[in-house]
């Protein structure tokens, strides 16, 4: 077929070294094995199978989605798989689950500030998944404000007990991945009420449902809150709600690695610093920006490959129409968001080294780098997952009106990944988090103390000392500004890790080559878009201007022959990319005229009423009336 020719000879034109390019991508040669490995024992997995999504019900979506969660457990016990290669597998089913809360935030917050004896307790039963959890912080009238919470946990000393309870509408847990049907347990957030007075918040380890008949616990009220976007989407889990009616705990049950509450209701600091309470945090936003990654990768593999297939105008000598990839305006507009996958790819790596680093440190009670990592993970998180959500309805629409349908596979990644955006902090709330940190950097330039790690190149602007600003109302009057700072800041972290990934040793032939044009896009692409900030602040000069903008137009011709191979390095299967247009063998036209005639309209060929509703109107069998 033309499209399996057409992306045959775009990879015979690869300048560099694929399979090297891979190895780059993975992170080591054993990460691509097991990735590889794992991924090919998903997709030839008939149970795992996807096509059939976003035409099921909610109810047989969501029952679906637990049977490929129990046989995804199924095959990670049989295998006896790593807890590397559980987490490739569950990555693999490409499905949002409750699986995901229960590893990904119920577990780790237990790690994070359980004491050691309740990780004794709790650990084991949630790594055999003899209990499910989740994490029940946001509320229905809180959510990014943490300090706000409502539900209130309450110490009574007769019975030496926490009473959980919800005491507004507001206060009802709202939003919780895996509580709505699944979930037995949960750390639940609330305010810690001792003796009348509010301590703030705190974690508890809540049963929610019984473990025989999965029934509610008395004083429970729990569902899941409804259809969110999309078709199947995000739809596979069911987020919930959750309120509390005076529901008793044990004392033990609250999570006590930095503070305790004894037995005679005294509130005590342990001996293990509160500041490891950011190390949960940590953890899950530098996830988040390895997940950015992915998401935006796999749609610009599909726009990209589609893009090569896809012949439109410019009749050429031979009569064949131009390849759409060759049109500078959708290289323009494809080539930074390829740039920007690798960009989020290693500085997504540089955040998984930082959160370990950091770890490492405040187990030994050194916090001096726990504020830059906060501000890192924070501003990453947020520009990330707005790029990456801006990128995947950008690659949509680089794939025409086919890219609208389902089959596509983009609508359903946009409706899945979109919510990462707000959960795990709002954007724009993070931003104006590392907006305060970078304030507090400036400020502390006057008394001699030297900026260190992502904030050092502050250390060499001396201009900053003589700025004043006339505004009476100071932060919340500049929010707006110190946003863009925020961004402007996080974007440069990106650069330069980039750069730093080409510093090191990379072998294979042609790699380095196009790593450095890519980079070179990345950063040129946001000297482009925020041309004005530049011009206007004096750091570069029209002719500059000009220059980059030619430079970047000559990097996407040097792009172009290599952009197929680029892609095939990401080495998805069509199994997880899930996309007739971003099939790997171009067979495109054929299959998606094969997938429309899957849909369940099809099912007939006069379609259900038709006698009710259609044939009265064709037979004009409506009485007159007058109005």
């Amino acid at each position: 077929m033309a499209g399996f020719d057409d992306l045959a000879s775009e990879r015979s034109k690869a300048q560099f070294d694929v399979e090297e390019m891979k190895v780059i991508w993975a992170g080591s040669r054993h990460t691509l094995e097991v990735s590889d490995r794992i991924s090919r024992l998903v997709a030839n997995d008939p149970v795992f199978r996807k096509d059939t999504r976003t035409m099921l019900s909610r109810k047989d979506l969501f029952k679906n989605t637990l049977r490929k969660a129990a046989h995804a457990w199924k095959r990670i016990i049989e295998l006896r798989l790593s807890e590397e290669e559980a987490a490739e597998l569950r990555f693999y089913v490409d499905e949002p689950a409750f699986m995901d809360l229960h590893w990904g935030m119920f577990i780790p917050t237990i790690k994070g500030q359980g004491t050691e004896e309740q990780q004794q307790k709790w650990l084991p039963l949630a790594y055999k998944m003899k209990i499910i959890g989740c994490y029940a912080q946001t509320e229905l009238g809180h959510g990014s404000n943490v300090q706000g919470l409502e539900t209130t946990a309450t110490f009574d000393p007769q019975t030496d007990e926490f009473i959980i309870h919800s005491p507004t509408l507001t206060s009802s847990k709202w939003w919780p991945g895996g509580l709505g049907k699944v979930s037995t347990h949960a750390v639940v957030y609330g305010r810690l009420i001792i003796d009348s007075k509010d301590y703030g918040v705190n974690g508890f380890i809540v049963q929610l449902r019984s473990l025989d008949d999965h029934l509610p616990l008395p004083g429970i009220t729990i569902g899941d809150i409804g259809m969110k976007f999309g078709s199947g989407a995000y739809n596979t889990m069911d987020n919930g709600v959750l309120r509390f009616d005076h529901v008793r705990i044990p004392r033990d049950q609250m999570l006590m690695r930095v503070s305790q509450v004894t037995r005679e209701g005294k509130l005590v600091q342990s001996n293990v610093p509160w500041q490891l309470v950011y190390g949960t945090m940590v953890y899950v936003r530098q996830k988040i920006v390895s997940d950015a990654s992915c998401a935006l990768s796999r749609a610009v593999c599909i726009a990209t490959r589609y893009s090569a297939v896809r012949r439109q105008f410019g009749l050429q000598s031979n009569g064949i129409e131009t390849q759409v990839i060759d049109y500078k305006t959708q290289q323009s507009r494809l080539f930074p968001l390829l740039a920007s996958a690798y960009a989020f790819r290693f500085v997504g790596e540089w955040l998984k080294w930082l959160y370990m680093d950091v770890n490492q440190r405040l187990q030994a009670s050194d916090f001096s780098t726990l504020p830059e990592a906060h501000a890192c993970t924070a501003g990453l998180k947020s520009l990330t997952t707005s790029a990456t959500a801006d990128g995947i309805e950008e690659c949509r629409k680089l794939c025409g009106g086919h890219g609208y349908l389902c089959s596509s596979g983009l609508p359903e990644l946009f409706a899945v990944y979109i919510p990462a955006c707000t959960y795990e902090g709002d954007n724009i709330v993070l931003l104006l988090q590392v907006a305060r940190f970078l304030i507090k950097t400036v400020s502390q330039l006057g008394s001699g103390k030297e900026p260190v790690g992502t904030t050092v190149y502050m250390g060499r602007v001396e201009q900053l000392m003589q700025c004043h600003c006339a505004v009476q109302k100071g932060f919340l009057e500049l929010s707006a500004d110190l946003v863009q700072a925020a961004v402007a800041h996080c974007q440069l972290i990106v650069v330069s890790k980039f750069i730093e990934k080409l510093q090191q040793d990379i072998p294979g032939k042609g790699v380095k080559g196009q790593l450095e044009a890519l980079c070179n896009i990345y950063a040129l692409f946001i000297l482009h878009k925020h041309l004005g900030d530049f011009l206007s602040t004096g750091c570069i000069t029209p002719k500059q201007a000009s220059l980059a903008n030619a430079q970047l137009r000559s990097l996407y011709s040097q792009v172009r022959p290599n952009a197929i191979a680029l892609v095939d390095a990401f080495n998805y299967t069509d199994h997880y990319l899930s996309s007739v247009l971003g099939r790997y063998d171009g067979n495109v036209y054929p299959k998606l005229y094969e997938e429309a005639w899957k849909d369940p309209l099809n099912d007939s060929v006069v379609p259900d009423g038709y006698q009710e509703y259609i044939q009265p109107i064709l037979k004009q069998q409506l009485r007159n009336a007058r109005l």
